[in-house]
């Protein structure tokens, strides 16, 4: 994989054959690498926050720490020197993708153990700074490991990857939010005062629990990056214009390496998709734009109809997630089966039809089994076009630059959706619930009309 265009072609594999995919090694090992990447998010943010509220911190200052997550939205901005910056010692051992996981893992790690002994309460700047220390590095995980993904196997096997690697973040995610409370409750000698050592010790677990990633990060090989000869040309010939242009020395090795390491990944890009570049990138902005904009307002949906937390929970932590799983592997053995586009337009209609069974739980009211159908079968078709949507972007890096140019497809990705949900509620308030579930699911239906288009400009490059 080296940035060619994705092929929509059908695949001729057997469902049997197409199974067989998920006990390749390096797609087994995106289930303990996506348990890694999934663990700390919530332990910087959700929990955090719960331990935060229990030590008597005011909400609005609880409210401002959330803003040490806006670290995974901005994660471009440093996935260059993922790309191309050389760790002492460990690159030389590892290989450039896993001596950056290793780093990340082994710092996230250490920032946990911080914040597990730093009470808030006593210091609360030591533990935004740890907060932040792990959001960070966090960030720079999900750089290199989405790097190492897009170069450890082929486009066709991406979509299995992505379910694996889903697996494990959801597991992750469970056991730093549910596991972690239960670990705290556990020892915790009574609810009605604030204990600082229950979440020194839940803490302490979640930092130990990172060990999943460090080992796997251990134990797998360096992928083999395929650079093509056009893209070592055009770094080569930059490097000689600048030299032209009397840059000598170390002037001229920075202004090469900056070239190369943030300007080529865009240059390379429109290089090679010329004027649909600008459709790809059209796709890319609002493929997810219906589970996105529905999604912000899925809880206050659930409150207004008279769910309880307890019903929410339940069916969105056990249903929801067992579903969602389901849905990423299955999208994993249709990329296989169907070809990457096809699936991605399965997946974007039934992203924008399951959003009219909310349509349909308006009029059912408080009703917890139609709930667990609705929230079924929509995380059922989120995973299935996560998984697509997933093997589709890496399929367009060029493995040159693929830290870099998976983070800035990823930023795109959630730019239009999360700028368009911000309305949301006021949507909500002006034409009631109906018509705005009605409405996630119409906004659905130009994704449709750019995955067609796109597939056959793809068709036309190849």
């Amino acid at each position: 994989m080296n940035g060619e265009p994705v092929k929509a072609s059908v695949t001729t594999q057997r469902w049997g054959d197409a199974f067989k995919v998920y006990a390749h090694p390096r797609v087994v090992g995106m289930l303990f690498l996506g348990f890694s990447a999934g663990l700390p998010l919530l332990l910087v943010l959700g929990t955090l926050s719960f331990w935060l509220s229990e030590a008597g911190i005011a909400r609005a200052t609880i409210g401002h720490l959330s803003w040490v997550g806006l670290a995974y939205g901005f994660k471009f901005l440093w996935s260059p020197l993922v790309d191309r910056l050389r760790l002492p010692i460990l690159t030389a051992r590892l290989g450039q993708r896993r001596s950056w996981l290793l780093l990340s893992q082994i710092c996230i790690a250490a920032a946990l153990f911080g914040m597990a002994n730093t009470d808030p309460v006593l210091n609360l700047a030591h533990t935004v700074w740890f907060a932040l220390a792990v959001a960070f590095a966090s960030a720079t995980q999900d750089i290199a490991l989405d790097a190492y993904r897009i170069e450890a196997v082929e486009t066709e096997k991406q979509g299995a990857m992505a379910a694996t690697y889903q697996a494990g973040y959801r597991i992750a995610m469970i056991t730093a939010g549910a596991g972690a409370l239960w670990i705290a409750a556990s020892i915790d000698p009574s609810e009605a005062t604030y204990d600082f050592r229950p979440w020194q010790v839940a803490y302490t677990v979640m930092a130990g629990l990172m060990l999943v990633g460090i080992f796997t990060t251990l134990i797998i090989c360096e992928p083999e990056k395929k650079i093509s000869t056009a893209t070592n040309a055009r770094e080569a010939h930059a490097r000689e214009r600048f030299a032209a242009a009397g840059l000598s020395g170390s002037l001229l090795n920075a202004t090469a390496w900056f070239y190369s390491a943030v300007l080529s990944p865009f240059i390379d890009f429109i290089q090679r998709f010329k004027w649909q570049a600008a459709l790809i990138l059209a796709l890319i902005a609002v493929y997810r734009i219906s589970d996105v904009v529905m999604g912000v307002m899925s809880n206050p949906f659930y409150q207004e109809m008279g769910f309880t937390k307890d019903e929410v929970a339940t069916v969105s932590k056990v249903y929801g997630v067992i579903m969602t799983i389901v849905g990423a592997g299955l999208g994993g053995l249709l990329t296989l089966r169907m070809g990457v586009m096809r699936t991605l337009f399965l997946g974007a209609v039934l992203s924008a039809v399951t959003n009219l069974l909310f349509v349909w739980l308006v009029g059912r009211g408080h009703d917890v089994g139609a709930l667990v159908f609705t929230v079924s079968a929509d995380n059922l078709s989120a995973g299935i076009a996560s998984s697509a949507f997933v093997a589709y972007l890496s399929g367009l890096t060029n493995q040159a630059y693929s830290a870099t140019q998976y983070a800035l497809f990823t930023s795109v990705m959630l730019l239009l959706p999360k700028f368009i949900a911000g309305f949301s509620g006021e949507f909500v308030d002006a034409y009631g619930w109906a018509n705005f579930f009605t409405g996630t699911a119409l906004i659905g239906a130009p994704v449709l009309v750019l995955v067609w288009l796109v597939a056959r400009s793809h068709d036309k490059l190849k």
